[in-house]
């Protein structure tokens, strides 16, 4: 017999970041009130399916955001750091022309290879990182669902990875929304199907790339 099991990649809900800054990875951003709300709107998104695992990255607004799927579910919250945001120089500082930092000559070197990218971890290591967290996910929870909640750079890195297509892109062209879900479905060990969802649509500011 095959064993359908899908693994769903839930993006964090929106974060406190008045200041504008990519946060990356650095701690002490927590979920904005809006935030919290897409948590629940995910976790309600959730109810009634067969959830029997559930990962999260170790940054404070993934493991907030997964809280309420714990709830939910009465599971406790596994932390991948495979799940983590990606690397990135610009992390701490804000992103553009003007006031941004890319206005300071001494960051003009890291941007000189947007297909690998050199402002950051390599698009090709993150795929690999995050598809081993995948598997992970999938052969816990094999015959039933999994949720891993991490970021959006990895998010969509994978799904391009899994879709077969180009890793380097634009990052306005990313579809993967604060509190969307990604859903990869596999008979056995073999995809066939991504589907996206976005349980929080309509909730929050806007997309949310700063940081992400």
């Amino acid at each position: 017999m095959t064993d359908t099991t899908i693994v769903h990649l839930l993006r964090h809900g929106e974060v406190h970041n008045p200041d504008g800054v990519l946060y990356g990875r650095l701690p002490g951003y927590r979920l904005s009130e809006d935030g919290v709300l897409m948590a629940k709107a995910a976790a309600r998104w959730f109810e009634g399916r067969d959830v029997t695992a559930l990962f999260s990255s170790p940054m404070q607004r993934a493991l907030e955001t997964a809280a309420p799927l714990a709830e939910t579910f009465a599971l406790p919250v596994t932390v991948d750091d495979r799940l983590i945001e990606a690397d990135n120089h610009f992390e701490g500082l804000t992103f553009g022309v003007g006031a941004g930092s890319l206005r300071r000559p001494e960051h003009w070197r890291y941007l000189v290879n947007p297909f690998r990218p050199s402002w950051g971890e390599p698009y090709k290591g993150l795929a690999a990182r995050m598809r081993s967290a995948v598997i992970r996910a999938r052969d816990t929870a094999r015959g039933h669902e999994a949720v891993c909640v991490s970021h959006q750079l990895p998010i969509w890195i994978l799904r391009l990875h899994a879709e077969h297509r180009r890793l380097w892109h634009h990052p306005t062209r990313r579809e993967c929304d604060l509190a969307s879900v990604t859903s990869l479905t596999f008979e056995d060990t073999r995809l066939v199907e991504v589907a996206y969802a976005e349980p929080a649509a309509g909730l929050g500011t806007g997309p949310g790339v700063a940081g992400a």
